[in-house]
């Protein structure tokens, strides 16, 4: 038996990911832990409502809120979550899991 601590079943673009044979495709540990973290977002709507606002300060709070909604991730390593957002309408969000090191994702608004 393989030695996972998380496991889950992949999802892109809200459908389950079939291999050749049609079984689910599973994912483990930081990849989980990203999936997890990019639906919070999602679920959130606040990645919709950091792209199309323009103003500054209201951008900033947004941004605020999303990198406190990420920490809540108990396995992630506390104040080591930082989000970039090219203006293409993607948010990169960069952290450090607790048990398998570095974490890049990115979440696509549109």
């Amino acid at each position: 038996m393989a030695d996972y601590i998380y496991q889950d079943i992949l999802i892109e673009n809200g459908d389950v990911v079939l291999d050749a044979g049609r079984n689910p495709v599973l994912i483990q540990d930081r990849a989980v832990i990203a999936q997890d973290i990019k639906h919070a977002i999602m679920e959130s709507h606040l990645a919709v409502d950091l792209i199309a606002e323009r103003s500054p300060s209201k951008k900033a709070d947004i941004r605020t809120q999303l990198e406190l909604l990420v920490e809540e991730d108990v396995r992630l390593v506390p104040g080591t979550v930082r989000l970039e957002e090219p203006t293409d309408g993607t948010i990169y969000v960069f952290a450090k899991t607790a048990e398998f090191g570095n974490l890049d994702l990115e979440v696509i608004s549109g």
